[in-house]
């Protein structure tokens, strides 16, 4: 790992510090970039995921899906929790604390639009920062790829609809377009595009072409990341510092819907004694968010400076510290598992 992967919980850090001063020193020149849109999608927004995200799906090798049936337990764990289990919890608990137990401190119209950042995180699976906690907890690799290549697949038909189904339950008026077209810009076109260049540069050599291309990627990746950040609490910045106090309300939820959900798919892949090889990322993959998507889908759907988007953006500053202290956690029970 380069120096970017091994202290990036301190670059995020340090990047949601330098979002928010900026944020509040140069508020005209975020509003700014907040206009720069097309059919409700931030441009630069789209621009610096689209860095990030690129990236993650070359790496995605779908001829790896081939490959399901030599452990399908570890598989449908991923598959169940991330589409039966993991977008009711995060609804029930976005709607039990803030429609009840924070309900005399956040007003009715915001209430609402934090349980839909909720839902939006929770109905987006990882699908870039997996490979890190993959690797960090020595995960099977070829493993990883078919979770994540068979959660994509899924993603591009299951997302939209759950996610409408979910924020209509919670009476959220829904524009189905703007939802479609979050899904194909920030899924299907990524992935499109990965696959399409993994496919180029295989056909041109065995292999030393496609890793020397992804090694040089790998830093831009990190940097969207980053960039990203450091944008959304631009965009957020005079709430933040207006109200402090929604982060701490909106992190607590989230705080205890990612422990309780690796509580969960650990317990199940020790029951189902799955080795930790495999056992590890299938909890990663089903505890952690493609939060890139859900903010995009936010800001497409509720605006920059919105609660929802709000939401997702603290899921970005809790997903990155809480996910590494899973990795040591799952690192420390590694004799718990098998192989």
């Amino acid at each position: 790992m380069g120096i970017f992967e091994r202290y990036l919980s301190v670059w995020v850090a340090l990047c949601i510090i330098t979002g928010v001063v900026l944020g509040n020193i140069w508020p005209a020149l975020f509003s700014a970039v907040a206009s720069l849109e097309v059919a409700h999608v931030n441009l630069v927004v789209a621009l610096f995921i689209w860095v990030m995200i690129y990236p993650m799906m070359v790496q995605i090798d779908f001829g790896a899906i081939r490959d399901v049936g030599k452990k399908p337990a570890g598989l449908m764990l991923t598959l169940v929790v991330n589409w039966l289990i993991k977008p009711f919890s995060m609804a029930a608990l976005g709607v039990l604390f803030f429609r009840g137990v924070f309900a005399d401190w956040v007003d009715p119209q915001t209430a609402t639009e934090y349980i839909a950042g909720m839902i939006l995180l929770g109905v987006a699976p990882c699908t870039a920062m997996v490979f890190v906690w993959s690797q960090l907890t020595k995960g099977d690799p070829n493993y990883t790829l078919v979770q994540v290549s068979i959660n994509d697949l899924i993603m591009i038909f299951a997302f939209a609809p759950i996610a409408a189904f979910l924020l209509g339950v919670t009476d959220i008026h829904v524009p189905w377009e703007t939802l479609l077209i979050s899904v194909v810009l920030y899924v299907v076109l990524p992935l499109v595009a990965g696959a399409w260049t993994r496919h180029r540069l295989e056909r041109q050599s065995d292999g030393q072409r496609l890793q020397a291309f992804l090694h040089s990627l790998k830093p831009w990746s990190v940097l969207g990341l980053l960039a990203t950040v450091v944008l959304l609490f631009g965009f957020q910045a005079e709430t933040i510092i207006r109200q402090p106090q929604a982060i701490l309300l909106i992190a607590v939820p989230l705080l205890i819907q990612t422990y309780g959900i690796f509580a969960l798919s650990y317990a199940a892949a020790y029951w189902l004694r799955l080795p930790h090889n495999v056992a590890a990322p299938a909890c990663m993959i089903g505890t952690s968010n493609f939060f890139e998507l859900a903010v995009a889908v936010a800001i497409s759907l509720f605006g920059l400076h919105s609660g929802a988007a709000l939401a997702t953006v603290v899921g970005v500053l809790v997903e990155v510290p809480v996910m590494l202290s899973l990795v040591a956690i799952a690192n420390r029970t590694r004799h718990w598992f098998a192989g």
